[in-house]
């Protein structure tokens, strides 16, 4: 027997809050209503709202403590001893650095943006020599592209999609309008075609 997708208010049960998939937009509104902070990613909001709706009490979210460096990535001069600062930024300053070392083959790629943020201290000449590495990581490595959970939609499609090499888009799309309105995870799974 098919649920019918409950309305998102502060009365929702925790559980049906679970069940059910909402767009970020709906959490957002959500938050506005109850004078919940509506800052930070879509998981964020969703946990924010569940304790809300567990405790009652409206619990903000920290939010990044100020950076201390005055280093200006939009502007600096940067050479390959430049020191990677707290304050670090992807730039098109920082862009154009590595296009001239590495060449128009660079771009920036999640792996790399992520160590970036976690380098400070050392040098652009090592931020170099880790995006020739993950590069070659990601080349050798035939594996899946991890999704990150926020993105539910795109791992189900991908998912449906591998499963299904005869269907269509289309045929995953409205598989996936199908399991969204209904309690429970958002995973594909084959029993989604019936």
């Amino acid at each position: 027997m098919m649920k019918d997708r409950p309305e998102l208010n502060a009365k929702i049960s925790i559980q049906d809050f679970k069940d059910f998939y909402w767009y970020k937009e709906e959490l957002i509104n959500l938050c506005r209503s109850e004078n919940l902070d509506k800052g930070g990613g879509k998981i964020e909001i969703a946990k924010r709202i569940e304790k809300f709706l567990k405790t009652g009490k409206c619990e903000g979210y920290q939010a990044k403590i100020p950076k201390t460096s005055r280093f200006d990535w939009n502007t600096e001069k940067l050479t390959t001893e430049t020191e990677i600062t707290d304050n670090y930024k992807n730039t098109e300053n920082v862009r154009e650095f590595f296009k001239n070392q590495i060449g128009d083959k660079f771009k920036f790629n999640v792996k790399f943006m992520n160590w970036m943020k976690s380098a400070q201290g050392k040098t652009l000449g090592d931020a170099i020599e880790q995006w020739i590495s993950i590069t070659n990581e990601i080349r050798t490595d035939k594996s899946h592209k991890q999704i990150a959970p926020q993105f539910e939609y795109n791992a189900y499609i991908r998912d449906f999609m591998k499963d299904n090499p005869d269907k269509t888009l289309k045929d995953a799309i409205s598989c996936w309008q199908f399991k969204k309105s209904e309690p429970g995870d958002n995973k594909y799974c084959k029993s989604d075609l019936k």
